[in-house]
Parts: structure tokens; C-alpha cells; sequence
């Protein structure tokens, strides 16, 4: 069965899902969707027997069907190989009566390694297949995470260019190092003077605009993006959550076709919106647990059915959350309009336009495989500290979120179907926020003296991520406004 691949906005023509990774955004400004959920045709028992990797070629096989098995197979072994810590990739960690999806293993430590590490391979295989001669120019607005796991696969790959924008006081100073030390001929980043949705709107504007794409057309370049909007992305976040599953039963803690819950921390919603589509897949989930931070546009929208981002932007301590803009949305909206793209494509204008918009009831009642909460500050401090001094083990505030929104799932449902919540950084990534949670000897110390205080406390060892940015020099010091970022991109690409 061939899948192909539409736009959520509908003017687009159908492409196939090498020609969807390279273009990331559709011509009209939607975002790229299967044409069909394929089944995941496989028994429980056999998938519970693969490795990673196996199980990676059996769902993304079933999505990328324009790729052959040797394509896809020589992807998935250069992708999920020693850039991991762990043979296993995800490993799950049990832990406060819930079972942690541990996605932080990879280079940059944090869940976008699991997708990123990929999406190199996806897209120079998808250019020969395409013939593409074009350097292709990966440009991507990232929260803290994206940015860099983006650049570490990305660094130095022929026929490539990466430019990544960032908030400049928007992220975690590990996050920032990690970046600006960034290494690569072909890597750039640049911090903006606005918060993440100014970079993500920015960049979605720079992919429709046409004029910007001849002239890059006529100097032999091309965009792609690494963000979540490209199918590339997604796709391979979907093998998580069913290896997850597998796991589950390997270690005997549920049988096959036990039903589990899914807890996700979410901004920009792709990480859940995986989930959703691996329950599409046919994968026995019961609820999928939306936990949102004080930024709780995702939050108020399943209480509410309206989307309105017109609020005040908080910066947190999960700042990769920090998002009013789900982009991912946009997925589910036009799934929930019955794949309606004109019907999608009004809303996503009413959302440009007028900061806001509300799906009908009908639609509203297509969100009953969700559950939405939020956590305040206060909260994730106090879930970090919980999940520490019961069980000695160490979450991020991205993962406290979640295990805090968990809690008040139980509470309101009184559901004890067994749950995996999304681990999605290592709470080294966030030392200062994870150390006052659980330590009150922190004030005095820098983010490296508090990664060494978190190992000794914890007796874990600080990441070879965090150890290898501890000297290394600044690479990268381009601050812009966000109204800059076209004449930024230029240039750097010298077609000023």
C-alpha cells in the first residue's frame, strides 16, 4: 500500500513522502499528512521480541513507502547506533507508580535526538531519489532542543546548510551553550530578540514566500526544515511509543493487548500528536495525557474547544514548552474536521488573523482520546522533588510537568491503567530549576558546579553533552530582532 501525503490546507498536489521530507511545509502553507493511517499489521508478541531498530524499519516502513527496504534500513542503522548511550535507545525506567520513557539518550540529550539523529539520512536519500541538485538550507526555529540536536546531525553533511534561530532569553543556559559552541562549516545560529513564536512565525513566513524562493532558486539553494512541521519528524517519534509498548510486555509488566495511557509534555503538540498517531496505527492506548505548563494555550483549548493564543507569554522553567503557536495542531485539527482542508485552512486564517478560533461541537467531541491539564511553577518544583525523595530517581521540568499532570489525571479519574509518561530531557539540560527542587545548596553555584552537585547527589554521571560545552568557546554570537531574520538568512547564504 502506498501512502502518500497532503496538505492539511488542501491546494497542494499529493506527494509522496521522500518529496514531502524535502519540501517540509506545502506550497499553500499546510502541513503534510498521510493520506491513510497505515495499520501496524504486525502481532504485539513479535514486536515485543525487536530491537530499536527493528521495530523503527516495521512503523516507518509502513509510512514511508517511497523508500526501499535498503534505503530505509541503511537510514535507520546510521541513525540509532553509538550517538546513543544506551543499546537500547529508549529505555524505560519505573519509577512513582508510572513508567518513564527515558528519550534522552542521544548526543544532545533530549527527546529531538530521537527524530534528528534520522532526518539527515531521510533527506539525502530523499534528494538523490528526487534528483535534487540544490544545496538544501535547513532553516528551523527552535525552543532550546530542536536547534541543537538539529545541528549535531546536520554539522558538516555535504550538500547541506543549517541556520537555526533561537529566543535569546528563552532558554536554559545549557541549551544556549550547547548551541552557540555548535561546531560545522555549514552551521549558523542566531539568537532573536522575541520569544519562540516570533522565530517560528518568522520562519514559516520565509518557506511561503515565494519571491524569497526563486531568488534562492536562481543561487542553487532550497529550504527544508528540521522542525516538527516535516513529516521526516514525525514519523520516526511514532516508533517510541510503540517500542514502548513492546517493552512493556517484554518485561511482563502488561500483556499484549493490555490497554496504557500516554502522558506527554507538549508545546508544539508533535510529540503527542506521535501518540495519536500510533494509537491510529492500531496500538492499544487508552488516553493520551496532553500536560501542558503555565503556557496552557493546549490546556484551556481541550476545556474549551477555542484556540487563543492572545495571551501573555510566561517564561518558565520547561522553556522548551514556552510555545502559544502549536504548530502540530494543525495535524489534528484537519483530522478532526474529517479532512476537510478547506474547512482546516479557515481556522488556521481565523488563528493569523484574529489570534483565536473555535472548532464546532462535533469537532469537540473528536478530542475523547485526549486529556488535558497544566502544571504551574510551583508544581513542577514539587514533582521534581516528590519523584526524587520516593524513588531517588532525577527528572527534568519538562518531565516534571508531566509526571505533575499525571497526578492529577489519577485524581480526577481514578484510572490506574498502566502509563508511560514521555521523559523528554535529562534534567542536566535544566540543573539549576532540577537542583533548587531537590537540593537548597544551589544559589551560590554555576550551571557546571550544579551538574557536578546533581551527579554526586543522585549518583548518576553528567552527560558527555554537558561535560564536552564545559570550556568550549563560543562560536556563534548573532542576536537579530525577529522582523531581521530574512535579511539574516540572506546574508548568510550571500544572495543579499
Amino acid at each position: 500500500m502506498e501512502v502518500m501525503y497532503q496538505s492539511t490546507r488542501g491546494k497542494g498536489d499529493l506527494v509522496t513522502a521522500s518529496q514531502a521530507i524535502l519540501k517540509g511545509l506545502s506550497d499553500d502553507g499546510g502541513l503534510f499528512v498521510p493520506t491513510q493511517i497505515p495499520r501496524l499489521d504486525i502481532p504485539m508478541e513479535k514486536l515485543s521480541r525487536m530491537t530499536y531498530q527493528e521495530t523503527a524499519y516495521e512503523v516507518m516502513s509502513r509510512f514511508l513507502t517511497d523508500f526501499t527496504e535498503d534505503e530505509l534500513k541503511y537510514c535507520i542503522r546510521s541513525a540509532y547506533d553509538e550517538k546513543f548511550d544506551t543499546d537500547k535507545i529508549a529505555p524505560i525506567h519505573q519509577a512513582d507508580g508510572a513508567y518513564f520513557l527515558e528519550l534522552y539518550h542521544g548526543a544532545t540529550i533530549a527527546f529531538k535526538d530521537m527524530a534528528l539523529s534520522i532526518l539527515p539520512y531521510l533527506m539525502t536519500t530523499a534528494a538523490k531519489k528526487n534528483g535534487v541538485t540544490n544545496e538544501i538550507v535547513i532553516l528551523t526555529a527552535t525552543s532550546g532542543d530542536t536547534g541543537k540536536a538539529a545541528m549535531a546531525v546536520f554539522a558538516d553533511v555535504p550538500g547541506t546548510r543549517i541556520i537555526v534561530f533561537y529566543p535569546k532569553h528563552g532558554v536554559s543556559p545549557v541549551q544556549e551553550k550547547q548551541m552557540v559552541t555548535q561546531k560545522g562549516k555549514n552551521t549558523y545560529v542566531v539568537g532573536i530578540t522575541g520569544n519562540f513564536d516570533d522565530a517560528q512565525t518568522a520562519v514559516k513566513k520565509m518557506f511561503n514566500d515565494k519571491d524569497l524562493e526563486n531568488l534562492l532558486g536562481s543561487a542553487g539553494f532550497q529550504f527544508s526544515s528540521a522542525n516538527s512541521i516535516n513529516i521526516g519528524r514525525l514519523v520516526p517519534q511514532i516508533v517510541y511509543y510503540v517500542y514502548a509498548y513492546s517493552t512493556l510486555i517484554r518485561q511482563g509488566s502488561i500483556k499484549a493487548g493490555e490497554k496504557i495511557n500516554i502522558v506527554v509534555p507538549t508545546g508544539n503538540f508533535g510529540n503527542i500528536l506521535a501518540a495519536f498517531y500510533a494509537k491510529q496505527m492500531g496500538l492499544p492506548v487508552n488516553k493520551l495525557i496532553c500536560a501542558s505548563n503555565e503556557n496552557k494555550v493546549l490546556y484551556d483549548f481541550f476545556a474549551t474547544g477555542t484556540y487563543d493564543r492572545k495571551r501573555d507569554f510566561i517564561l518558565t522553567t520547561s522553556p522548551s514548552m514556552d510555545i502559544l503557536i502549536s504548530s502540530n495542531l494543525e495535524r489534528l485539527i484537519f483530522r478532526l474536521t474529517g479532512e476537510d482542508p478547506a474547512a482546516c485552512a479557515k481556522l488556521m486564517e481565523e488563528l493569523s488573523k484574529g489570534g483565536e478560533y473555535t472548532i464546532t461541537p462535533q469537532m469537540k467531541a473528536g478530542l475523547s482520546d485526549f486529556y488535558g491539564n497544566y502544571c504551574t511553577e510551583k508544581e513542577t518544583s514539587e514533582a521534581i522533588h516528590q519523584v526524587f525523595e520516593k524513588d531517588h530517581y532525577v527528572i527534568d521540568t519538562h518531565t516534571a510537568v508531566a509526571a505533575g499532570v499525571y497526578k492529577k489525571y489519577k485524581a480526577d479519574t481514578k484510572d490506574d491503567t498502566p502509563t508511560v509518561i514521555a521523559s523528554t530531557a535529562s534534567p542536566y539540560k535544566f540543573t539549576r530549576s532540577v537542583m533548587e527542587a531537590i537540593s537548597s545548596d544551589s544559589e551560590t553555584m554555576d550551571d557546571f558546579a550544579l551538574a557536578d552537585a546533581l551527579a554526586k547527589l543522585s549518583g548518576t554521571s553528567v552527560p558527555k553533552a554537558v561535560e564536552e560545552i564545559r570550556t568550549a568557546p563560543v562560536l556563534h554570537d548573532c542576536v537579530v530582532d525577529a522582523q531581521d531574520m530574512p535579511a539574516t538568512v540572506k546574508k548568510i547564504l550571500g544572495i543579499c
